[in-house]
């Protein structure tokens, strides 16, 4: 785990310790859905790392959910607000997560002025001159030890395993390549993954085992279309229920703006009926 987070963030990591979470995993079903770590590394960040199996239409609303809790959960009463943790949240999904074509996504918080164009937090944002940007004063990087706004808020990291072409680039790509295909080349020399490449010839299952992974992997599949098939099954019956509703309401005579406030339906969607 160290190495996977050296490589993704860039810097090299090092884990003070694996800490309980409400969110860890306790029974074997729930494998079906996600698998969740949160470590806190050597400078007191607090990092998650999440695997998720089957689509979620609501996955970046959990992903907030998920750091604000982290946040909540490690912070005590009567603490001051400067002892907030910096919480890294980092998904590898395995299944296509929003809409993009690249397999590795990074997301920070910035702040835009509105009328001057200026960025806060991001002092080496390209194209922005520092002079440009409200960054932190001289006393606050003293205090809390930050260069930047962004460093404070919740940052995250999503890796989408199926967009992976199996075509490796950097060191980074060699972890990922070993989390889509469960194969480390002979050639990979990322961080961590000599040591992952031990573990798993000390994992490999005798003929009892490797049948009940198989059986696992197929229920696996099968829950993940099953949820799949609901989701797209009761969006038809909403996006139904929304047009009779809209129907009857324009043959009341109500206006289109009065129709689109009450089912959520589009213009065009209206004018179609």
């Amino acid at each position: 785990m160290e190495g996977f987070l050296s490589e993704l963030l860039g810097e090299e990591i090092k884990i003070k310790q694996i800490l309980d979470s409400e969110s860890n995993k306790e029974s074997e079903d729930d494998k079906f859905n996600r698998v969740d770590i949160l470590v806190e590394n050597a400078k007191g960040e607090l990092v998650i790392i999440e695997v998720q199996n089957s689509k979620e239409y609501d996955y970046f609303q959990r992903m907030l959910y998920g750091t604000s809790k982290v946040i909540t959960e490690h912070i005590k009463e009567g603490q001051p607000y400067a002892d907030v943790k910096k919480v890294i949240s980092i998904t590898i999904a395995y299944f296509d997560l929003g809409q993009g074509k690249d397999y590795v996504y990074h997301g920070t918080t910035t702040f835009k002025g509105i009328h001057k164009n200026d960025i806060l937090a991001l002092a080496d944002f390209k194209g922005i001159h520092k002079n440009d940007i409200l960054a932190l004063a001289e006393k606050q990087v003293e205090l809390y030890r930050k260069d930047n706004i962004y460093q404070i808020f919740p940052e995250y990291w999503v890796i989408k395993v199926g967009k992976f072409g199996n075509r490796v680039k950097d060191k980074l790509d060699e972890w990922i390549y070993f989390f889509k295909n469960s194969e480390i080349k002979n050639d990979f020399s990322a961080k961590g993954l000599k040591e992952a490449s031990e573990r798993l010839d000390e994992m490999k299952l005798n003929e009892k085992d490797a049948k009940e992974y198989k059986k696992y992997l197929t229920n696996l599949r099968d829950v993940a279309s099953d949820q799949h098939t609901k989701m797209a099954d009761a969006q038809s019956l909403i996006k139904k229920g929304k047009t009779e509703v809209a129907q009857n309401l324009k043959m009341m005579g109500l206006s289109m703006l009065d129709i689109k406030k009450a089912t959520g339906l589009t213009d065009a969607e209206i004018e179609q009926l």
